[in-house]
């Protein structure tokens, strides 16, 4: 069997401030320390309890942030970006997907670095009328492609407003709490091994007995995309099958989730570029 790690940072624990999520931040590197053991040690408990190989997505910004001096045998990879499925990319043909470190969505009150794919560029993502996180998202695409998330790590906000919502039988750890946009409380290294170790074992064990479901969605798939300013929405209005709803949202219809969440890519890869081009003009 194989198993899939899609990686994010804000929602792991410690991290709290800009200064962890940039490459050139000054935290940047205990950051990529503890988003490493996190997933080393999921990889490890996913292994012994009877996984042979294991896919890892590093998911978070630039997609560089996990340290590979000391990888495993039995895990491969997946780093940069731009590529096809973005944070799931590498999930196809896997047998059951695993999401840590990830967030709650844009407007989440007091839960760290609350944000949807792009925090300079995008408020809100609609799937057929729900409004997502990228826990949301890319547990559709999983599903669509036949690939249930067994367990989530990450910001305790998103497992109690998404995952618990609409994921009820996927096994979490919350590993921080947060009291501001920018501030948390998580326990003990030790402690957080503890619970992600015995999680796994109870999400692989559900998995084994058939009692973990994908998440699916309806198709067509319609996508409703509602951005920061007008300026990245007149970008993606130029796409000829999205329409424009007012000054800050489009929207479009995809045959399929994996359609649609190539196509959201885009936009947001063009949101992004007119974002930098901006600031190289200040």
């Amino acid at each position: 069997m194989k198993a899939f790690i899609s990686v994010d940072l804000e929602g792991m624990p410690y991290i709290v401030i800009p200064g962890h999520l940039a490459l050139k931040g000054m935290l940047h590197d205990e950051a990529r320390r503890i988003a490493t053991k996190v997933t080393l040690t999921v990889a490890d408990e996913l292994i012994d309890s009877g996984f042979d190989k294991v896919v890892i997505a590093d998911s978070h910004g630039p997609m560089v942030n996990l340290l590979i001096d000391d990888l495993p045998d039995y895990v491969e990879i997946v780093r940069g970006f731009p590529r096809p499925l973005s944070m799931v990319a590498g999930i196809e043909g896997c047998d059951a997907a695993v999401f840590l470190g990830y967030h709650a969505k844009f407007g989440t009150a007091k839960s760290t670095f609350d944000h949807t794919y792009s925090g300079g560029t995008i408020r809100e993502v609609e799937v057929n009328g729900i409004e997502t996180s990228e826990f949301l998202l890319n547990a559709y695409v999983a599903g669509e492609l036949c690939v249930p998330v067994i367990m989530v790590a990450g910001e305790a906000q998103l497992i109690k407003d998404d995952v618990k919502r609409y994921a009820p039988w996927v096994e979490t750890v919350a590993l921080k709490h947060s009291l501001s946009r920018l501030a948390a409380r998580s326990p003990s290294m030790k402690i957080i091994d503890k619970e992600l170790r015995d999680s796994v074992k109870r999400a692989v064990a559900q998995f084994r007995k058939g009692k973990t479901e994908k998440l699916t969605v309806k198709t067509p798939v319609k996508i409703h995309v509602t951005f920061l300013t007008s300026l990245y929405a007149d970008a993606a209005e130029l796409l000829p099958f999205a329409r424009r709803v007012d000054a800050l949202r489009v929207e479009y219809v995809s045959g399929s989730m994996v359609e649609a969440y190539k196509v959201f890519e885009l936009l947001a890869m063009a949101a992004s570029g007119l974002f930098s081009m901006l600031e190289t003009l200040r």
